[in-house]
């Protein structure tokens, strides 16, 4: 018989995402989560099959998280400068997270039109969201995201790794001013 495990599978996974959530991906050890959860490594494996597993279903539960951020950004009034606004918070209040999910450098390397659908889950829906509140269609709705994004992910990624701190509200008005820059230009070259 199997020995009884003295954790829930829960349990763990959440003290991995407090040692990411302080020390970064790299820290994730059994030996750190052993010590995060007050034994040794070896209740751990008695959930998961290895370290591999663990790290895995970590991924799992930042992509939840993250989906948790999108969602509320969805729900704005201005749901595509919500979700903007959102992934750049998400990169403040959870950087280490931000990091193991949108910093991580890829094996092979998708050009633009790839790289959003391949790092956000979400990518279908926040297109929906800017067809339907900005009246763009395919290839222009997918040309403003891919712009804002670009300019979205500097910012997140100057807050992730903590050479910049911007307030809310600051956040706001240099999505504004960008977003309405891109608008023009793509109004004028009729698109």
């Amino acid at each position: 018989m199997p020995p009884k495990a003295k954790f829930t599978k829960q349990k763990i996974i959440d003290a991995a995402m407090q040692i990411v959530r302080r020390e970064g991906f790299s820290a994730l050890t059994a030996r750190a989560l052993g010590a995060e959860l007050g034994s040794s490594a070896r209740p751990i494996f008695t959930i998961f099959q290895n370290m591999e597993e663990v790290q895995q279903s970590v991924v799992v539960a930042a992509k939840e998280l993250y989906a948790e951020y999108v969602e509320r950004g969805l729900s704005e009034e201005l749901p595509f400068k919500g979700v903007g606004t959102h992934y750049i918070l998400f990169s403040i209040e959870e950087p280490k997270l931000f990091q193991l999910l949108f910093m991580e450098e890829q094996e092979q390397v998708p050009d633009l039109s790839g790289v959003l659908s391949l790092i956000d889950e979400n990518y279908d829906k926040i297109l929906r969201s800017i067809e339907k509140g900005y009246g763009l269609r395919g290839a222009s709705a997918e040309k403003l995201y891919q712009h804002l994004w670009i300019y979205t992910h500097g910012i997140a990624t100057l807050c992730a790794t903590r050479m910049c701190r911007f307030t809310e509200n600051e956040i706001s008005e240099m999505m504004t001013e960008v977003f309405t820059g891109i608008m023009a230009k793509m109004k004028g070259d009729g698109r």
